[in-house]
This record gives C-alpha cells, sequence and structure tokens, in this order.
C-alpha cells in the first residue's frame, strides 16, 4: 500500500523544466517567425480590412442606419 517515494526537490526542478519549456514553445510560435511571413500576414489583415470596408452601406450622413418601426 505504500506509495512511490519521490524527492521533493527534484519534482519541483522537473515541473519548473517543463514550464520553461512550454513558455519556450509558446516563445517560438509568437516570435519566430521571419520577415516575410510577418510581411504576408500584414497584407492579408488589410486586404481583409478593406474588403470590409467596401461592403458598407453608408447613408448621406455618415452613419449607416436600417429604418426599423418602433414597436
Amino acid at each position: 500500500m505504500a506509495g512511490d517515494v519521490i524527492n521533493l526537490r527534484q519534482f519541483r526542478k522537473r515541473q519548473a523544466r517543463t514550464e520553461k519549456e512550454k513558455q519556450a514553445e509558446q516563445n517560438r510560435l509568437t516570435f519566430g517567425r521571419s520577415k516575410t511571413e510577418k510581411a504576408l500576414t500584414k497584407a492579408l489583415n488589410e486586404k481583409a480590412a478593406k474588403s470590409l470596408d467596401h461592403g458598407r452601406l453608408e447613408q448621406a450622413g455618415g452613419e449607416a442606419s436600417i429604418d426599423r418601426k418602433k414597436p
């Protein structure tokens, strides 16, 4: 009925290494992109924003509004 005996110091160190590796992986995904990949992402975001803006309906007053009957 005795459980496995573990060294708490070693467990804490192993856990800290695991956490550091998770953070390193996240940083590689976030900051590890080349300049061309960043430029491509920026261009795609700008294109999406422009196509969204081109689809807006604008009134003469500048604001888009829909006439609705009040209940």
